[in-house]
């Protein structure tokens, strides 16, 4: 069993240093006049199922990959940070320690790494926090929804952690980084960090919030999970969809609860109503169909519903980036968070089991989740949906979007003993014809298992 506290601390000699750490250090040399002290790794992941249900208050089923973010780092006695990215399209950036600005508006990659600085600077209350090196080099594709965000988050905040001389739980450093993250202006839900930081190597985790906690998942043995990337890139902080589908939710849960003669402005997620009511997942899905109409409500429907004004539903429930949406879908997607925090559970379960025919159950749930994503929480593309399509053509028995969706990638469960053709029968479907697309190929098409969580490697 890992450690329960950060940083956990890796020693390598010098003689075993990964070609990647030896490379990364003699860029940081060239690039600093000095070594670095020590590096950090943070993991991206891959959601199995449960997809726009964490910031629902729901458990979420992800599994660490072997993408990652590794930072190079040295603390120095100047109140600057200094942050530079072996990928040259990626600008250099420096800020006083004591200054953090982030930009909501251009969400550059130095704003994320300014989230996690800033998460742990205000837990702590540095007054005087170290100044850094850092070189970042960073192998998860970019706004492919594998996290790599979140990843670098979560990375800074451990780089900070380190190099202040500060001891954090991971699950207090996970809690950090998800509020941390929302400097940016992502209403997210707190899966992609806890998975980065409580991952272990060999199984994937059901993650459950309130309180946080992550349980072993062990994947059936004769399947394999193949990430496939659409090559359609969807950056969350960059794009409405994202914050709409979080106040979407929000203002279901507000007219669940006002029907039900709850405490509706004090209820804020899907979750809370059903633990308000004490009722089951299947329940809460006839309810929905009782109080919601299928079609879109507007704001002022909403303010009506809810005996308030224009300016109350603006100023109290809506995000910041929200205020001028002018129709909501709320049933569609109500009935997609049920449902899908249900599939999750159906995962667990089948996966604990291990009945015979685990793997064609586990496949159907994928199958579900993305027909659900599709259709009730409209967060996919045609790209993706013909991925989908080309993928269970070639021989996966389950394939969904992970991640947010409107691009990025896909997972699918692939019987071991066909993964090789199905491997080639993708590549030559959707990748083969289009230039981009073949470019990113080799990093976009590959069979991943569960990795582990994020670690700090030092030069013994």
């Amino acid at each position: 069993m890992a450690t329960s506290f950060y940083p956990t601390v890796v020693p390598l000699k010098v003689s075993n240093l990964p070609f990647r750490l030896l490379k990364l250090k003699e860029s940081f040399i060239a690039k600093f006049g000095s070594a670095p002290k020590f590096y950090v790794r943070a993991p991206g992941r891959v959601n199995l199922i449960g997809e726009h249900i964490d910031y629902c208050g729901y458990a979420v089923l992800p599994m660490a990959i072997e993408q990652d973010i590794l930072i190079a780092v040295e603390p120095v006695k100047t109140e600057v940070v200094q942050l530079a990215n072996t990928n040259s399209s990626y600008l250099d950036f420096s800020t006083s320690v004591n200054n953090i600005q982030i930009n909501k508006t251009k969400p550059q990659w130095h704003n994320y790494f300014l989230c996690g600085l800033k998460g742990i600077q205000e837990h702590f209350g540095l007054n005087n926090p170290t100044g850094m090196n850092c070189l970042l080099d960073g192998t998860i594709p970019p706004s492919s929804g594998l996290s790599s965000s979140s990843a670098l988050v979560c990375c800074a905040g451990l780089v900070t952690l380190k190099a202040n001389g500060k001891t954090l739980s991971k699950v207090e450093l996970a809690e950090i980084c998800t509020k941390s993250e929302r400097y940016i202006g992502t209403e997210g839900g707190g899966m992609d960090q806890s998975i980065s930081f409580l991952a272990e190597e060999g199984t994937a985790k059901l993650i459950e919030f309130s309180p946080l906690r992550a349980t072993d998942v062990r994947l059936p043995s004769g399947a394999a999970f193949v990430i496939a990337n659409s090559c359609v890139e969807m950056n969350k902080a960059a794009t409405s969809h994202y914050n709409i589908r979080v106040m979407e939710c929000r203002l279901a849960t507000k007219l669940l609860s006002k029907s039900k003669s709850l405490d509706w402005k004090k209820m804020l997620r899907l979750q809370d109503v059903q633990a308000s009511l004490g009722v089951s997942l299947e329940e809460m899905l006839t309810i929905v169909e009782e109080v919601l109409h299928p079609e879109p409500y507007s704001t002022e429907e909403i303010c009506k519903c809810l005996g308030i004004s224009l300016e109350e539903l603006r100023s109290q429930i809506l995000s910041q980036n929200t205020q001028n949406v002018s129709t909501f879908k709320l049933y569609q997607r109500a009935k997609h968070v049920y449902s899908e925090a249900a599939r999750v559970l159906e995962f667990k379960k089948i996966c604990s089991e291990a009945p015979d025919n685990a793997i064609q159950l586990l496949g159907e749930l994928m199958n579900q989740s993305f027909i659900s994503c599709k259709e009730m929480y409209e967060c996919s593309c045609p790209e993706l949906d013909r991925l989908v399509d080309i993928c269970l053509q070639s021989g996966a028995v389950g394939s969904r979007l992970t991640g947010a969706g409107w691009g990025g990638c896909t997972v699918s469960m692939v019987p071991t003993d066909k993964l090789n053709t199905f491997l080639k029968n993708v590549k030559k479907a959707y990748y083969q014809n289009d230039g981009q697309r073949l470019a990113l190929e080799n990093n976009g098409l590959f069979a991943t298992k569960p990795g582990r969580g994020a670690l700090v490697f030092v030069e013994a």
